[in-house]
This record gives C-alpha cells, sequence and structure tokens, in this order.
C-alpha cells in the first residue's frame, strides 16, 4: 500500500491533527524530569500513551532526541516503534538534504524498513535542489513510506530564499518550483502521493496547490499563533489533504497523560470535518 492510501486511511480513521513530540529542554523541565536520556525516554512515553493510540500521525523532532547522543537516538528508536506498534504513522522530523551518495545513506536511515530509525514518513529540504532528493523519494516509494519537502516555512528568515525567483525567465517563486516538483512526482497517484509539502501554517503563502495531489504538513498551528480560521482562509474549507501539527500548545498540558489526551481532543474538535 502506498504512503497516500496509508495516510488517507489512517486521516478517515483518527482525524488530521499531527501531535508533534518535542522534548524541549524548557518542558522537560516544566514537566519536572531531569534533562537527561532518564527524562528524555519518560517524556517520549507519556507522548506516546497520551497520542499514539488516537492520532493518526505522531512527529517526532529528532533534534531533541538527538542532544543526548546514542542514549536519545535510543530512546528515538523506541519511540517510533511504540508509536507504529499503536497504529499511528511515524512522521520523524529531520529536514535532512544533501546530495548522492550521502542523500541516499540518509534515505536508508530513515525510510530502510531494515533500520531501527524507519519511520513511516520524513521531512525534506530541497535547498540543494529537488532532484537531490530523488534517492529518497525513490526508497520511501520502494517501501511504503513518504516524505515531507519543505516549501513555504513559517520562519521569517526563509522568504529570503523561500520567495525568490527561480530565474529571470521563470517568474515562479522557489516555493511554487518546490510545490510544482512535488505535483510532478504526485501525477496520476489515488487518492493522494507520496510527496508532501511543509507549508507554515502563520502566514499567507500564496503558493497554488491546486495540482500537488499530496499531502501538505502545516506547523504553527496552536502555540505559534495559527487559528482553525486561518487554515480554513489559507488551506480551503475542506482542508483536504492537509495535517495541521501541534506540539507545544498541548505537550505544555503534560506531564499528566490523560490531561495531553484531553488538551488533544479538544483541539481536534476544533479542526473543521472532526
Amino acid at each position: 500500500m502506498t504512503f497516500g492510501q496509508r495516510l488517507s486511511d489512517a486521516v478517515a480513521k483518527r482525524g488530521r491533527l499531527c501531535m508533534g513530540i518535542d522534548p524541549h529542554p524548557e518542558l522537560l523541565d516544566a514537566w519536572g524530569l531531569p534533562a537527561d536520556a532518564f527524562g528524555l525516554a519518560q517524556f517520549a512515553q507519556r507522548c506516546v500513551e497520551a497520542f499514539a493510540e488516537d492520532a493518526a500521525v505522531v512527529k517526532p523532532q529528532s533534534a531533541f532526541f538527538e542532544a543526548f547522543g546514542s542514549a536519545g537516538i535510543a530512546v528515538l528508536e523506541r519511540t517510533i516503534a511504540s508509536c507504529q506498534e499503536a497504529g499511528a504513522l511515524v512522521l520523524l522530523d529531520v529536514k535532512r538534504g544533501d546530495i548522492g551518495s550521502t542523500m541516499a545513506a540518509y534515505a536508508r536511515a530513515y525510510l530502510d524498513a531494515a533500520s531501527p530509525l524507519a519511520a513511516d514518513a520524513v521531512t525534506l529540504s530541497p535547498y540543494l535542489g529537488f532532484g537531490s532528493l530523488t534517492p529518497a523519494i525513490e526508497l520511501a516509494e520502494q517501501h511504503g513510506k513518504g516524505v515531507f519537502v519543505l516549501a513555504r516555512t513559517s520562519n521569517p528568515e526563509g522568504g529570503a530564499v523561500q520567495l525568490a525567483t527561480v530565474s529571470s525567465t521563470d517568474g515562479r517563486s522557489v516555493a511554487q518550483a518546490v510545490v510544482d516538483a512535488a505535483a510532478e512526482r504526485n501525477a496520476g497517484a489515488s487518492p493522494l502521493g507520496d510527496v508532501g509539502i511543509v507549508v507554515g501554517a502563520t502566514a499567507d503563502h500564496g503558493l497554488d496547490l491546486s495540482h500537488l495531489n499530496g499531502p501538505v504538513l502545516a506547523p504553527g498551528f496552536g502555540a505559534q499563533g495559527a487559528t482553525t480560521d486561518d487554515l480554513t482562509r489559507r488551506f480551503g474549507a475542506d482542508l483536504a489533504g492537509v495535517l495541521p501539527t501541534s506540539s507545544r500548545d498541548i505537550l505544555r498540558h503534560g506531564p499528566d497523560v490523560d490531561a495531553l489526551r484531553a488538551a488533544s481532543a479538544r483541539v481536534v474538535a476544533t479542526l473543521p470535518g472532526e
């Protein structure tokens, strides 16, 4: 089964909210946990218990696990496996982007079913050229997995690159060119292609997404300021293919697992069609 089909089925059963697992040092402290591998493991386990049985997609932020070295990576491996065992799709937020054999190695690390870090999808950066992502896109396709390529991010620094014009003969923005390249990979897929894009929910993106035929990860919902009205205005009333992402806005309700579940349910209830 393709990732696009798996994602569509999961959203139909569990809703479209993508739950982030961001063990930020400030959250560890707020939860009364030490800033070490033990605290990390406790944080991650409570998130798994709170979200993995109900969310369609869970998104661990790899950097916060990597910060603890090999012990943190071991926690990340267990977190991925536990979420998948509970039925959630795991979108690993790693934002990798490289060329040739290095890109192929990143792909094997996160998308090869034999890897202990294998997720259901990963985030990728296309700013060495969209074509440089081919090894990851092809390996994802072989294993029924997906990728989400950065197109228009919500950070203010991103505009300098993403809003630049491709060339004097091509009036598109770089971000639109990324969307168009993803659309080419998704052409003819049903119900969705395997190549998604990342478009921040906190600002008007100005992109034509009508031909994408793939999922859109929309970070910034909740604590970063994007509201349900913002999502509707920027992505359409039915949010077709859109995965709003919430992390710290819900995680601040921890460490109690029931409180985390309740906070997640309140957010889900605000989304159109949920």
